[in-house]
């Protein structure tokens, strides 16, 4: 809900600062399935019996890390994704630092407390490892812990969603991917 919330954010200020929904609209991606394929393994895994399945946590990791690559090749079509890119960078390193499992502050964690690991979620403690990116931030508004991570992540969405509105799609003599002309208002 965060991440939906901040690329809404940022897509409104956008709107509001002279650019346009329709060069949102207009923004190319190369492979949209690897990352929407990436995203639905993610869900599945949290919101499914897989969440239950011991080894699923290393499938989720695997999708992260899928996520991170994907935002990488796309560094010169989508202005902003750099910051999508080190937020899920940072959840990446704290997940495979505590065996594929984000750790999860004891007073955030819910029904975790009782089970100790749901799917990729671990309950901190002392053995966690890189506790400061895990998910130990609350924001009321949302209702759930978060990372540091994904807070950058949220950044970089609405990041996307602001200039995205300003940009609108070019593309080049066939010698490589389109680009990206970002409009500056009058």
């Amino acid at each position: 809900m965060l991440w939906l919330v901040a690329l809404a954010l940022g897509l409104l200020a956008g709107i509001l600062s002279g650019g346009r929904i329709d060069n949102f609209l207009q923004l190319r991606f190369q492979w949209p399935a690897v990352v929407i394929g990436a995203v639905l393994v993610r869900e599945a895994i949290l919101l499914t019996p897989l969440n239950q399945v011991e080894g699923a946590q290393w499938i989720y990791a695997v999708a992260l890390a899928v996520i991170v690559l994907w935002t990488v090749w796309h560094f010169r079509r989508l202005p902003g994704v750099w910051l999508v890119t080190a937020g899920a960078g940072l959840n990446l390193i704290v997940i495979l630092a505590n065996g594929a499992r984000m750790p999860v502050a004891r007073a955030l964690a819910g029904s975790l407390v009782a089970r100790g690991h749901i799917g990729q979620y671990t309950l901190m403690g002392t053995g966690t490892r890189l506790g400061a990116l895990a998910d130990w931030i609350a924001l009321p508004w949302f209702g759930a812990a978060y990372s540091p991570g994904d807070l950058v992540v949220a950044a970089g969405l609405a990041l996307i969603g602001f200039l995205g509105t300003r940009a609108r799609p070019i593309s080049t003599s066939g010698s490589g991917p389109a680009g990206l002309i970002v409009e500056h208002p009058p």
